[in-house]
């Protein structure tokens, strides 16, 4: 499974793992606290949390369609195996 995360997320994620590991005193990764967060958020459906879901997938959503339309801009401005611009 491939999780891409903002560097803030990230960090916040891994703060939380540094204290755990102090407070549990046992060695807790990023991993085994990205696997407990995501447990928790799923025993919930509170509005909060789907208007989170809905914000992910639109911005993921948006993304695509730019990242579709820069390739294709880039694409439709070559013209020929010359790589001469139209």
């Amino acid at each position: 499974m491939l999780l891409i995360l903002s560097q803030g997320v990230s960090d916040r994620a891994r703060v939380l793992a540094g204290k755990a590991t102090i407070a549990l005193k046992l060695p807790v990764s990023l991993q085994i606290v990205l696997r407990a967060l995501i447990e928790e958020g799923l025993k919930r459906s509170h509005p909060s949390f789907l208007a989170n879901v809905a914000d992910q997938a639109r911005a993921v959503r948006h993304k695509r369609h730019a990242a579709r339309r820069a390739s294709v801009e880039g694409v439709a401005g070559i013209d020929g195996p010359q790589g001469r611009r139209r």
